[in-house]
Order: structure tokens, then C-alpha cells, then sequence
């Protein structure tokens, strides 16, 4: 036996099935995300950690320069799961496609004053020169509209000078003081933080005092439900981001880590407030309630909004949600 023994030779031969099984199991999973976009953060981690071959995938990040771009690559089966939010999707459904969405996180933006602003309430923005991310209709800011109106009978987008343009020329603008105020996505306003702005108030705190019982994933993982059903890498995809998102909230040295190899370009301050208000984004909520606050806020988009926004549906979707994907 040439000094090999029949039971070394029958574990030899066992561990190489085993291995050929696992690699005829492990699927690619091609997740497409803005070349630039803070998803990169989660999935390089997440690959970097080796959670993907932990759980028995491949994952392939597949980048784009927008986000339409990313949708048209989901509709054509470039990539299997893409970033979006649940509104998108319940359009999406409400249109005959079967897409769905597993929450990534709750992380908005908010409404930025520049650290000695006398601005101390919505109430104070009337007459103000405001910069809003995003058009007329970005969802963010009718939720502050709607609740300037609620409360102090303010309308925002009639009683002030509104300039809507790109997230990084508004955090710019702000920085330089021609704005009195710019609403913003959540990691600029992270960034503007580190500089010494303060935050008016979050779309978060929004929702809240509109309504919703607590914060709600916006942003999530989206997928066409084919992918899902009876697909091992969906689950496995899944499990490999929660552990992800647990090693993010506890790990101040995978933090670092990125950011000296490049994953994140900020430092010091900056580096510290972007992990903060990412950990803060991280979905804990039970999914049934997560759907009841979306219900909530879907209601008063649709208001706000109308069609335009949020279609021909006057409610939710059912399935927006994967509930497949439990808590």
C-alpha cells in the first residue's frame, strides 16, 4: 500500500469528496453597489472576515456609478441583489415584479446648522436659506416638511429658499456658510460632525414624532424573489451580514483596519463619527414591527407625495419585506 494505510487512504479520499461537495454547493452571490457608496464598508468586511466561504458563497461585489444603474442590473440578472429602499420596491411590486428587500439600515440623514446657529427648532428655518440632497421629491424631506407643518404650521418649502442639488456640493456649501442649513444623507452629516456642526433634528426623530414606534430600516438588501426561493445562498448570504454587522458594532479595530487600507478615505474624528452613526443604523427591530412603522410612514409619503412618489398604490406592498428573512 505503499506505506500509505487503507484507513489514511479512505480519510484522504473522503475529505476530498467533502471538499469537491462544498465546492460544487458554494454559489456566487454578485451584489451591485455604488462604486463609492457606504454599502462597500458592510461587504468588504464582510469578505475580508471570510463570512462569505464561512456560510458556503462567493460573494462578488459588482460596482456601478448610480443607483438607476444598479436597478437596470437587477431587472436584467447582472446581479443578484442590489441597495435600495422599500418604497422602490413596493412600486416595483405594485408593477407585477416580485422584488423584495431584507433591511441593511435605519441610517437617514438629518438636518444640519453650522455648531454656533442660533437655529434651534424647525420653527427657527423659516425665512432660511436651506440646502435639501436630492429633488422636490426625496422622501427625507417631505417627512420634514410634513412635520414642520404639523407642529408649527411652517412651510418649509414655500417660506424659504430651497436649493436642491448633489450631497457632497451641499455638505460643501454648508461647510463654507452659504447655507443656514442643509438636509442631507447620513454620512455627510457624520462628516460635517466631525467638523463641529450639530444636528437639527434626524429624519428619524422625524418619523418618530409622525408616528412611527421606532426607527426603520430605509435603506435595505433587494433581490428578485426567484433568487430567494429555495436558493441556500440567500439564507447564507443573510447570516454572513449579521455577523458582519455584529463584528462592525463591536469592533473598533476593524474600523481602523479599513480605514488604513483604504475601504474608508476618512480619519480621526471623521473615522469615529462615521462608526458611530453606522452603529446606530443597524436594524434590531423585530420584522413585523419594522413593517408597521413602514406601513405608518408609507401613508403619510402618500400624502405628502401623492403618485408621484409612491405610485398607484395607496398602501405597503405585501412582500416589500422578505419575511423569509425573520427578525
Amino acid at each position: 500500500m505503499n506505506g500509505q494505510s487503507l484507513p489514511s487512504r479512505l480519510l484522504a479520499i473522503i475529505a476530498l469528496w467533502a471538499l469537491a461537495a462544498n465546492i460544487a454547493w458554494a454559489g456566487t452571490v454578485k451584489v451591485g453597489v455604488l462604486k463609492f457608496g457606504t454599502v462597500n464598508w458592510e461587504l468588504k468586511a464582510l469578505k475580508n472576515a471570510g463570512f462569505d466561504k464561512e456560510n458556503g458563497f462567493d460573494l462578488e461585489i459588482v460596482p456601478f456609478a448610480g443607483g438607476d444603474a444598479t436597478k437596470i442590473a437587477l431587472q436584467g440578472g447582472a446581479v443578484d441583489i442590489i441597495v435600495s429602499d422599500w418604497l422602490w420596491v413596493s412600486r416595483q411590486r405594485a408593477d407585477g415584479v416580485a422584488v423584495s428587500f431584507v433591511p441593511y439600515s435605519s441610517s437617514v440623514g438629518a438636518m444640519m446648522v453650522a455648531g454656533d446657529s442660533p437655529i434651534k427648532s424647525l420653527a427657527d428655518l423659516k425665512g432660511k436659506k436651506l440646502g435639501v440632497a436630492g429633488g422636490p421629491l426625496d422622501k427625507s424631506w417631505l417627512l420634514l416638511q410634513g412635520l414642520a407643518k404639523q407642529e408649527h404650521g411652517l412651510d418649509l418649502a414655500a417660506e424659504n429658499e430651497i436649493v436642491f442639488g448633489a450631497p457632497p456640493l451641499l455638505a460643501e456649501k454648508t461647510r463654507d456658510g452659504e447655507l443656514d442649513g442643509s438636509l442631507n444623507y447620513w454620512h455627510y452629516c457624520a462628516r460635517l460632525e466631525a467638523d463641529g456642526f450639530k444636528r437639527l433634528i434626524s429624519v428619524e426623530e422625524a418619523t418618530t414624532a409622525l408616528g412611527a414606534s421606532g426607527p426603520i430600516s430605509s435603506l435595505g438588501y433587494v433581490f428578485n424573489e426567484s433568487f430567494a426561493e429555495g436558493n441556500p445562498d440567500l439564507p447564507a448570504f443573510t447570516k454572513a451580514i449579521r455577523q458582519t454587522k455584529q463584528l462592525l458594532a463591536e469592533s473598533d479595530e476593524q474600523w481602523e483596519a479599513m480605514a488604513s487600507e483604504g475601504i474608508i478615505k476618512d480619519k480621526g474624528d471623521a473615522l469615529l463619527k462615521l462608526r458611530d452613526r453606522f452603529r446606530e443604523g443597524i436594524p434590531y427591530r423585530e420584522l413585523n414591527d419594522e413593517i408597521r412603522d413602514a406601513e405608518i410612514v408609507y401613508q403619510l409619503l402618500d400624502d405628502l407625495g401623492g403618485s408621484k412618489l409612491v405610485g398607484e398604490s395607496a398602501v405597503l406592498v405585501d412582500g416589500t419585506f422578505w419575511e423569509g428573512a425573520g427578525s
